[in-house]
């Protein structure tokens, strides 16, 4: 704020001619100075009148950076002070006492700030108190819209001031005042105008302006509807990512090397926690680069599961091939241990992952639709790595050594392929996968010990139901069952959504055990 103050003198007395009324320095010395009630008193004069220099003053006063000697007010920039009126540079004499507000004056400081900042010269900011003011309307507030809406430029800005002044003038005791504001908030198309649309067809005796009112509820549903599909279907989308990312390690332990690997989730679960150590270790060490730590974090996760992964294939696994129930009971007590191993270190409870500054937010794209930046980069991220995972099994080496020890273990042995080597390899790669499905999970949620359990059984059904060895079909499945769930969600609840999904894969298996791509031959695809 202090580096904005000065330059946005210069827009401000742009505005000073349409707006007819310059903050004065009586009036500048009135709000900083004296009982809170005159202050008050004078705060509301200047609301009035829309000074929009006042916002300097108010900003600076909010944020105690007022001081005032002999009648003149100087706000404080740094080491320097500036004159709230005109903005000059002035020397600060060392009897200036500090200006203090108590946290009623606050309040009222706060709320004028918001109100004024219609007239800033930041176009996101007029917006943003715009929006405050479309879901909060405030009949005193009417003069200042008035003015704010006279002396805009920008066309979209002026729709969303005229909507904001129909959210106010709905309640006008004109009856053609108000039937000009529900035609014009039948435009706008959001869930603040719908609720105050609904609040005045319970008020509302003209049958006119009632039936007026019932058009432009239609009008505003019939849009949100197309908000409210567009969202399940890219939440569907952004949940099918997340069991894309998840499958893909299953598609190669499973799918490429027949080892029902229970033990998948908690591989995942530590590359969530890998995440979480390499933010710690930012924030403590370098939190000037904390916006970095998850490029770090990316490569950090995939490496540490794949190590505890290829751990567990030389230890334990490569002595059970061919023997799935053994692997089946294995892998389960191994994840119980790395649960445990997991509280031990951590604790039982869940650990947070901040998102960086470039993943916060969203955009917004329909009034009731913001798409989160942390879901989208997901939804990016799982292609990127199925991408590479493609390239990997499908153009290089070690991909055709994979797939030719899954075609036919005995003959890759015969033609100099280390077979042993290939499936440490080809595990400690799924397990890596599985690291960066925790990366990216630990930027949309906690991260605790049981956080592998909530999506090994449909990581599961997405390779079984896609077809077993298959990545294009895991794709697919991936990304049609998150859809099919959050679709049933909204009807039928989470519970029955997923009991519906569970027996439709049931079915769906009987009649086709190959799942939805069938290997072709004795070839093993990637």
């Amino acid at each position: 704020m202090k580096r904005f103050i000065t330059p946005v003198f210069l827009v401000l007395s742009l505005l000073l001619p349409v707006l007819g009324h310059a903050l004065t320095p009586q009036e500048a010395f009135a709000l900083s100075s004296g009982e809170t009630d005159d202050r008050l008193k004078a705060l509301a004069a200047i609301i009035e009148h829309a000074d929009p220099r006042a916002i300097v003053l108010i900003q600076a006063l909010s944020n105690d950076s007022v001081k005032i000697a002999q009648q003149q007010v100087y706000v404080l920039q740094g080491a320097k002070a500036i004159d709230p009126v005109t903005g000059e540079s002035l020397d600060m004499p060392d009897s200036a006492e500090d200006v203090v507000s108590n946290n009623r004056m606050r309040g009222e400081l706060d709320a004028a700030l918001a109100s004024l900042s219609l007239l800033s010269p930041d176009q996101a900011l007029r917006l943003k108190a715009i929006k405050a003011m479309l879901k909060e309307p405030d009949p005193s507030k009417l003069p200042l819209l008035v003015k704010a809406l006279e002396a805009e430029q920008v066309d979209a800005l002026k729709i969303q001031l005229a909507y904001a002044k129909a959210a106010i003038e709905i309640n006008s005791p004109d009856d053609a005042i108000r039937l000009a504001s529900v035609k014009t908030l039948g435009n706008s198309k959001t869930p603040d105008t719908q609720r105050i649309l609904n609040d005045r067809m319970g008020q509302e005796a003209n049958v006119e302006i009632k039936a007026e009112i019932k058009k432009s509820l239609q009008k505003i549903q019939s849009a949100l509807a197309w908000g409210e599909r567009l969202g399940v279907i890219f939440t569907g989308l952004s949940l099918g990512s997340i069991l894309l990312l998840v499958a893909l390690g299953l598609a190669i332990t499973y799918g490429l090397m027949g080892v029902i690997n229970m033990a998948h989730g908690e591989l995942m679960m530590v590359g969530a926690y890998a995440t979480y150590v390499v933010q710690m270790f930012f924030r403590a060490h370098y939190p000037e680069w904390f916006d970095v730590y998850l490029l770090v974090a990316i490569p950090a996760s995939f490496l540490t599961s794949a190590l505890v992964g290829a751990v567990i294939e030389r230890v334990v696994l490569k002595h059970l091939y061919g023997r799935p129930l053994e692997t089946l009971l294995a892998t389960w007590g191994i994840s119980l241990m790395l649960m445990q191993l997991v509280r031990s270190i951590f604790g039982a409870q869940n650990v947070g992952v901040e998102n960086p500054v470039w993943m916060s937010g969203g955009i917004e794209v329909l009034s009731n639709l913001i798409l989160p930046w942390n879901r989208m980069l997901i939804i990016v991220f799982a292609g990127l790595v199925l991408l590479g995972m493609s390239l990997l099994i499908g153009r290089t080496r070690l991909g055709l050594f994979v797939r030719g020890v899954t075609q036919n273990r005995p003959m890759a042995s015969c033609l100099g392929v280390n077979t042993s080597r290939i499936d440490t390899y080809a595990f400690a790669l799924g397990s890596g996968i599985a690291g960066l499905a925790g990366c990216a999970l630990s930027q949309i949620g906690n991260v605790g010990p049981d956080l592998g359990q909530s999506y090994i059984v449909d990581s599961f059904m997405v390779v079984v139901l896609g077809g077993v060895g298959q990545l294009l079909g895991s794709v697919y499945a991936a990304i049609g069952l998150g859809v099919i769930n959050k679709l049933l969600e909204g009807l039928a609840g989470a519970v029955l959504a997923k009991i519906a999904v569970l027996v439709f894969i049931i079915f769906f298996i009987q009649k086709r055990p190959q799942g939805l791509f069938a290997m072709k031959g004795r070839s093993a695809e990637a």
